[in-house]
């Protein structure tokens, strides 16, 4: 069994950028010029769709024009997000979309950022954009579960470098009901208890959690995350990082269990993930 690091997408941006000239009245047209076509000659080709205005965000963007933080102009405006970021710009409409386009292009055209507030104040101009937090329903966890082991056996179906080394192709796994039950559990008491370890509040290992399930196991591995929201985003956020990728990819391995539960604490609403690997002894 290995014991491997967090995982957790980050959740604040924030950039400003500041010019002279006369203010005007049209600066959502900029930002979403800037967005649906593209604001660097490397991403003009791709078409992104235009940022939904969130009545919420324009209270954290005026809420941030009074001075404060836009992580706190975002949590009392109601709106519950998964990612956030904040422009100010001050001049015209053309120094504006120069700026922008030189200084937060990445912002502008990230595909998770989808909602956008705003608020003017004579000259000056602020945005908060960000992504919804959205959770999966307990009800699609069978779905998840199908959807997660075809892209973990898409992986190891093709050769992968985690970190320093390169594995080969590896066989694909089989679903494990018993697995899932362990990972579901696991899943959930992190969730309610708010803690992140692959030890539980008991001490149990992942290795001690297969055997109480009655699994007799030979190995025992287990991937767990914190953030992501969909089995796209975790599986890519484990291949991203080596010990998580080994896991992965270690070919002795042969059934996998996937489970998620939502966090209880008004701080930690996101998905908890936990991932079981292990081969049955004979």
């Amino acid at each position: 069994m290995r014991s491997i690091g967090r995982y957790v997408i980050p959740l604040v941006t924030s950039v400003t950028v500041t010019f002279a000239g006369p203010a005007q009245a049209s600066m959502v047209d900029v930002i979403q010029t800037l967005r649906t076509v593209g604001c660097a000659p490397a991403n003009r080709l791709a078409p992104r769709t235009p940022l939904h205005r969130n009545r919420q965000l324009d209270a954290a963007a005026q809420a941030m024009a009074h001075g404060q933080g836009l992580q706190s102009a975002v949590a009392h405006s109601g709106y519950e997000a998964n990612m956030t970021s904040a422009l100010h710009v001050a001049g015209s409409e053309r120094a504006a979309a120069k700026a922008l386009a030189q200084s937060s292009c990445h912002t502008l055209i990230n595909p998770d950022l989808r909602d956008l507030g705003f608020f003017q104040r004579g000259a000056d101009s602020w945005f908060v954009l960000a992504a919804p937090y959205l959770t999966l329903a307990p009800a699609q966890a069978s779905q998840v579960a199908a959807r997660t082991l075809r892209l973990v056996n898409a992986l190891r179906a093709r050769p992968q470098r985690c970190g320093t080394h390169a594995f080969a192709p590896a066989p694909a796994l089989r679903a494990a009901s018993v697995l899932n039950q362990v990972a579901l559990l696991h899943a959930e008491d992190m969730a309610q208890h708010n803690y992140f370890d692959h030890r539980d509040r008991a001490g149990g290992s992942p290795a001690d959690r297969v055997r109480a399930a009655g699994y007799h196991e030979s190995l025992v591995g287990e991937n767990i995350a914190y953030g992501p929201n969909t089995p796209d985003e975790v599986v890519q956020g484990w291949l991203q990082s080596p010990g998580h990728c080994e896991n992965l990819m270690t070919a002795q391995f042969a059934e996998m269990g996937i489970a998620f539960a939502a966090g209880h604490d008004r701080e930690h609403f996101g998905l908890y993930w936990v991932q079981v690997l292990a081969k049955m002894s004979r």
